[in-house]
């Protein structure tokens, strides 16, 4: 059951890799304790992360939200009508 709601939206891909890249896959699958598929999503979350396109501007202000909460705003008796 917990596979199904985790995974049912995925789409299934087939790759092919050289014997030296599934061996040193294999390696770091034990060593990390996870599956082959985990790890291979990982390194593909990783490598669009690095080459995502310009951040949406709505989403940077949301994500920056109240990072300066000591900054205070002058009253509008102060600004330069200049």
């Amino acid at each position: 059951m917990l596979y199904t709601v985790l995974y049912m939206a995925a789409t299934r891909t087939q790759i092919y890799l050289r014997k030296d890249q599934r061996d040193r896959l294999d390696v770091l699958v034990r060593s990390k304790g996870t599956s082959l598929a985990a790890l291979i999503r990982l390194a593909v979350d990783d490598l669009l992360a690095r080459s995502a396109p310009d951040p949406d501007p709505e989403r940077a202000l949301d994500m920056t939200f109240g990072s300066a909460p000591e900054f205070e705003i002058p009253p509008r008796s102060e600004w330069d009508r200049g």
